[in-house]
């Protein structure tokens, strides 16, 4: 499976991007899944269902399935938050895995870029960043800048740089 980091300061329109990339991805033959990083405490579950009580009466892990999806909750439990490897390594066999957070992992990252947000572009600090989707021009960049609007090109992108570029019909009509 190729790993591809979406980094970028909070507000940058990373989930947008992630979400505007995976129709366009799958539809060009690309099986992708997402991994992401959540900084603060988060619950998936409701109190007062089923799954949320077995896991306030102290389950290690709840399994919860229907015929539409199924959904594995972890507790840790004091045990160390796991590492992106480890994340990985519970998911299903997919060509892409698309990285959201985890911005300090050495993999490939694509950085989105928001001028208006203030805040530095991490492509100066992180050589592991390969392109930056931005919404404005910049210059004096060592990577390649790609416009946030499209989408198409950031996708014929990732196809390129992660080897599937002669597998899908962004690359074809791209000439990549």
């Amino acid at each position: 499976m190729k790993l591809l980091g979406i980094a970028g300061w909070s507000g940058s329109g990373k989930t947008t991007l992630i979400a505007d990339l995976l129709p366009r991805l799958r539809e060009s033959g690309i099986r992708v899944s997402t991994i992401k990083h959540a900084h603060h405490g988060f619950d998936v579950d409701q109190p007062g269902k089923d799954s949320y009580e077995h896991r306030k009466a102290g389950a290690s892990e709840v399994l919860v399935s229907s015929s539409r999806r199924w959904v594995l909750m972890h507790e840790n439990r004091g045990e160390p938050e796991p590492s992106l490897t480890d994340l990985v390594s519970r998911l299903s066999a997919v060509d892409l895995v698309l990285v959201e957070g985890f911005k300090r992992e050495a993999i490939d990252k694509l950085e989105v870029y928001r001028q208006g947000l203030g805040k530095p572009m991490l492509q100066h600090e992180d050589p592991r960043i390969v392109a930056v989707a931005s919404d404005t021009s910049l210059s004096d960049v060592p990577v390649p800048v790609l416009s946030l609007a499209a989408v198409d090109e950031i996708a014929a992108f990732i196809a390129a740089h992660c080897g599937f570029a002669g597998q899908t019909r962004y690359a074809a009509a791209r000439g990549l």
